[in-house]
């Protein structure tokens, strides 16, 4: 290729990538459909499901018994942190995934630019021994990495969420009963997943990651994980899933009716990788276990939630 015709293909992967980076849905529908043109780069199905999880999470904040418990302040902050570490993870990996794709087709070398969209020396690295020797799973386990050190300086000890979010009441209490669940859900209404914990450690993010990894790639669930996210529409509701199933949350809304597009400026970042490096234990691959759908004690945790901003609403109506 001609240094134009280089620089017209960076461009349109820059453009690509902000098109796609608009909100939750457009990145990720952009994560599932990469993965199902290059099903070898396993990171971009765990991305889509992970964020599919996070527009779930955003519109459960309009619901009812979250207006009861929450204050639309911490409501509001709470959606900026899912939108903000989504959007900044997005924006740094997917130029990765679309310089691959062309590389793949031999329009570029892709290790040669990564640096034009200021990747971690870190991925250049990764990205250089996986053309080499072609392993899967250290690829996907250092995309896992990354994209948590990615989000680290800017969202986990960045002082606006340190202290509006983690430091206050309703973070210390979804960690301290872990309500915050990611589920890879199934078209005959069963749900699998794990509850996430101590979001402020880079290691618990980067374990549970892998984990999340190990279920969704598990040889016996992945065909129906899969089928689930190509046949069930993606709309940021959990109806998106409950209608397959007996559960359900009532009032639960698509989220392009709960938030409008929000804009993100995207400052100067430093490389994570040039400040502390990696441990071993990060590549090493988590316990195998044996998977059983987990969406009933979710369920029953969400019924004491309800109970909880029910007293709450007769409370204030008392006072």
């Amino acid at each position: 290729m001609t240094f134009t015709d280089i620089a017209q293909l960076l461009a349109s992967i820059e453009e690509k990538t902000a098109t796609a980076n608009l909100d939750n849905i457009r990145r990720t529908m952009a994560y599932q459909a990469f993965y199902e043109r290059n099903p070898e780069i396993k990171w971009a199905f765990l991305a889509s499901m992970v964020s599919r999880n996070a527009g779930w999470n955003m519109t459960d904040l309009q619901l009812d018994m979250f207006q009861s418990l929450l204050s639309a302040r911490i409501r509001k902050q709470l959606f900026s942190l899912y939108e903000r570490a989504n959007w900044l993870i997005f924006s740094d990996a997917y130029p990765q995934l679309l310089l691959y794709e062309a590389h793949k087709k031999g329009q570029i070398d892709m290790v040669e630019h990564l640096r034009h969209f200021r990747v971690s020396v870190f991925m250049e690295e990764t990205w250089q021994r996986y053309l080499k020797e072609g392993d899967r799973k250290q690829l996907l386990y250092c995309l896992i990495i990354n994209e948590q050190h990615v989000i680290g300086s800017p969202v986990i000890v960045q002082p606006f969420y340190k202290n509006h979010i983690f430091s206050r009441w309703p973070y210390q209490l979804q960690d301290l009963f872990r309500l915050n669940a990611v589920f890879f859900p199934t078209l005959d209404g069963n749900l699998y997943g794990l509850y996430a914990h101590h979001f402020t450690s880079v290691d618990e993010r980067i374990e549970i990651g892998k984990k999340l990894s190990q279920l969704l790639f598990d040889e016996q669930l992945h065909p129906a994980f899969l089928q689930f996210a190509k046949l069930a529409p993606y709309t940021g509701s959990r109806d998106d899933y409950e209608h397959f199933g007996r559960f359900r949350t009532t009032g639960s809304s698509p989220l392009r009716t709960c938030y409008p597009v929000i804009s993100h400026e995207d400052n100067i970042r430093r490389d994570w990788y040039k400040y502390g490096g990696i441990k071993r234990s990060w590549l090493i691959s988590a316990k195998k276990k044996r998977h059983q759908p987990t969406g009933s004690v979710f369920y029953w945790k969400r019924k004491l939630m309800k109970v909880a901003a029910l007293i709450k609403k007769k409370s204030k109506a008392v006072n």
